[in-house]
């Protein structure tokens, strides 16, 4: 664990799955990080990161702005953050830079990167994982049982948590995907007798998520609305097994870090990334398809963070040294 008297940043476009990320390894290095949301002028806002000029002047003053004192260590993830990751690694040598996911650029630039195995990046500074870094923490769901512990306490058991994505750029959440879906989680309730509890994303879509309520209605089972804090990481802690569409790198890894059973329903679409994440995770039996069924199984624990915490702080003596 690095001395929390660190100055660390975390630079992201402010998407809430990727700052996860990097908050949460900001974090299992015991540091308490400055978060840096970006926001984009164009034409930069559209520019691969390779053919950025001047990238401090593409900050739009709608974003957080980027200056000196420059921190000791940068922890970034997302395309826009690459180019501003790389322009202050040149202002701050001695700034530690590390980029999570693919940074689609020369990766020997920056000290660390941290990628799921799907992305196929090879390198001494490069960092393979299961799947996305997340915040999932001991603590955290510790916290999150007591705090919602009273709002699932009347739900049957086994409480079967429902983790739903929805459409994105590589998936599709269609009205036959969530009548299939649905149909399938009134079957895997009356099959074990158990209850859900239910949390949509905004992605999900009204009439998808009105579908799966209907059919759901006479069901055992907790649908999140929106309002209130959101009871996620309550899900995380308290759920028996859980049930995740496949759409989201970050919601399955964040299930499987809990070390329960997860299965994963597939929605429309996809891509050969994807594809290989879903099937790594099968072959080692950390998660199983969806069939209407929950299954009773046990797997290798996932400490993906601290394989990448690990990598940085060498990193970091090395950077001194």
């Amino acid at each position: 664990m690095l001395s929390e008297n660190f100055q660390c940043w975390v630079l992201t476009d402010g998407k809430a799955g990727m700052e996860s990320q990097c908050v949460g390894l900001a974090e299992k290095l015991g540091l308490k990080p400055d978060i840096k949301r970006i926001s984009l002028r164009f034409p930069w806002s559209i520019l691969p990161p390779q053919l950025w000029a001047a990238p401090f002047s593409a900050l739009s003053s709608t974003g957080d702005q980027l200056a000196a004192p420059w921190p000791d260590i940068l922890i970034a993830t997302g395309r826009q953050t690459v180019a501003l990751a790389l322009a202050i690694k040149q202002a701050s040598p001695s700034t530690m830079t590390v980029q999570i996911q693919n940074p689609t650029v020369d990766l020997k630039r920056f000290d660390v990167v941290i990628a799921p195995a799907h992305d196929r990046l090879a390198g001494n500074n490069v960092v393979s994982t299961s799947g996305a870094l997340h915040g999932v923490t001991t603590e955290k769901l510790e916290k999150a049982r007591i705090e919602f512990a009273a709002r699932y306490a009347n739900l049957r058991k086994p409480l079967i948590g429902v983790l739903i994505g929805g459409t994105n750029k590589k998936f599709r959440l269609t009205s036959a995907n969530a009548t299939h879906f649905a149909s399938l989680l009134q079957q895997a309730v009356k099959d074990s007798g158990g209850g859900l509890a239910i949390t949509p994303s905004r992605r999900t879509g009204e009439e998808n998520l009105q579908i799966i309520s209907n059919t759901l209605s006479e069901q055992s089972a907790d649908i999140w609305d929106g309002s209130g804090d959101n009871p996620y990481f309550g899900i995380l802690a308290l759920a028996d097994a859980f049930v995740v569409t496949g759409d989201s790198v970050n919601m399955v890894s964040e299930a499987v870090a809990t070390g329960k059973p997860v299965h994963v329903f597939q929605l429309s679409g996809g891509s050969a990334k994807f594809s290989r994440f879903h099937q790594g995770l099968e072959q080692q039996d950390k998660t199983r398809p969806f069939t209407g069924h929950i299954e009773n199984w046990e797997y290798p624990g996932t400490d993906d963070m601290t394989l990448a915490a690990e990598a940085v702080e060498n990193a970091w003596n090395a950077h001194k040294n």
